[in-house]
């Protein structure tokens, strides 16, 4: 109880209208973060330059948007949801792509916690985030730049850009193209290493897979 208490003390939210531009922070002892990318085309993560966990949300084609969040001691779980009347473009755009709100997000997250994205059809970037991150998403373009800790992927198809540095790989992708250095791998990739502490795992069926190790 006491916990509960001292986090709910320490926590507050803010929020930014401002062109269709919706912001929350949140301090928090939470250790896990899971970001639930319904709705997004695009989520950035990096890190903040302070304890805050920061969320920022711009979707063009709603008149409202809503960042969702849930907090307890031990994790935080953050939503989006979309409100007011569609646009035109919205209406028309639901017979030829999947993707419709125009929506981007960006979250900024202490260092220390862990990252957990689930999602369907998303694009996902990292800039050299220093925490482990598991993502689990069906088909999106995922650009992870340099990988500062461990890291566990599971696609279904899309394209993969990462640059690995003193890390343990194992890369699979069953009909997709494995790219490592510009060397083209069949299905697989291993690198494994008793003095490496860090793990990259990306596993997939039909995902492009572009890897720099040097």
């Amino acid at each position: 109880m006491k916990i509960i208490v001292i986090f709910i003390c320490i926590s507050f939210s803010t929020a930014i209208f401002s062109q269709k531009k919706v912001m929350k922070s949140l301090q928090t002892n939470a250790s896990e973060i899971n970001i639930y990318t319904k709705g997004l085309d695009n989520i950035i993560l990096e890190n903040s330059s302070n304890d805050f966990l920061e969320v920022i949300l711009e979707a063009k084609s709603y008149d409202e948007q809503l960042i969702k969040i849930d907090a307890d001691a031990k994790k935080v779980a953050i939503g989006f949801d979309f409100e007011g009347t569609e646009t035109r473009e919205v209406i028309f755009r639901k017979f030829i792509t999947k993707r419709l709100q125009r929506a981007t997000a960006i979250v900024k997250i202490p260092k220390g916690k862990k990252v957990y994205i689930f999602g369907e059809n998303v694009d996902i970037e990292t800039k050299s985030l220093l925490n482990d991150l598991a993502i689990y998403i069906e088909n999106g373009i995922v650009r992870l730049h340099a990988i500062q800790a461990n890291l566990l992927l599971k696609l279904y198809s899309g394209n993969v850009y990462a640059t690995l540095k003193e890390t343990n790989i194992n890369v699979i992708s069953k009909s997709g193209k494995i790219l490592v250095d510009d060397v083209l791998k069949e299905k697989e990739f291993l690198k494994s290493l008793k003095s490496l502490e860090k793990q990259t795992t990306i596993i997939s069926l039909k995902a492009n897979i572009f890897l720099t190790t040097q």
